[in-house]
């Protein structure tokens, strides 16, 4: 469904610079990723390359401005084009969201002086930095496509994320491994900071292999004939 929405969108100049907004918006936040990423668990003192805080600013006024081009456009144009407009409304406020929490992992980063070291979870939480990397890499390429093939890898590999940000939370939270104060503290905050970012790559992905109203849940599966 959302393909055909698209390209119906593709074919006029005010829609395609609204979709290429979103792209560019959310290219903006995978380099906030890593740049948090790395200040966070590579470095041991404050060696931000990128102002992630006014670059939040912006995303959030390209936020407002997408949300003013599609009001706009719908206005003056035929009703076949809403259903991808309201899409488009829905979604970018995953991104929003995903800036939001780049800045909070900035702020871990600037608090924790030192590299945050996983103890015993560096292997698991070295995989889902990496799993969330991968996610926007995938859904850099499938949402402007509309490919669900691409789509389907971030909806079924989160599910795995979370189940592994959960359960070394919990196993944290119970007291395992030897951490201080702040590495236990700011150790179980990333971990929910990235659950979080992988679950609104996850919504954005959604919208590929979904209908408008069950964006951000998972595909339901076709009855058997």
């Amino acid at each position: 469904m959302i393909r055909e929405l698209f390209n119906i969108w593709k074919k006029q100049a005010a829609t395609t610079k609204i979709l290429d907004k979103y792209i560019k918006t959310l290219e903006t936040d995978f380099k906030m990723y890593k740049e948090a990423v790395r200040c966070l668990r590579h470095c041991n003192y404050n060696d931000m390359q990128i102002d992630i805080y006014q670059t939040d600013i912006i995303i959030n006024k390209s936020e407002r401005q997408i949300r003013r081009d599609i009001l706009t456009h719908l206005i003056m144009f035929d009703k076949a084009e809403i259903p991808g407009g309201l899409t488009i409304a829905s979604i970018v406020i995953d991104i929003e969201r995903i800036g939001d929490y780049m800045k909070n992992i900035a702020d871990l980063a600037n608090l924790h002086k030192e590299k945050l070291n996983g103890g015993i979870y560096e292997d698991v939480l070295a995989s889902i930095e990496k799993r969330i990397e991968g996610f926007f890499e995938i859904t850099l390429k499938a949402f402007p496509e509309s490919d669900p093939v691409l789509a389907r890898k971030v909806v079924k590999g989160y599910r795995e994320v979370s189940k592994d940000c959960t359960l070394t939370t919990n196993a944290l939270i119970q007291g395992g491994g030897e951490f201080s104060v702040s590495d236990a503290v700011t150790l179980g905050l990333y971990l929910r900071f990235l659950k979080r970012t992988g679950a609104h790559l996850f919504n954005i992905c959604t919208s590929i292999v979904n209908p408008f109203h069950r964006i951000g849940f998972s595909e339901k599966k076709k009855k058997e004939e």
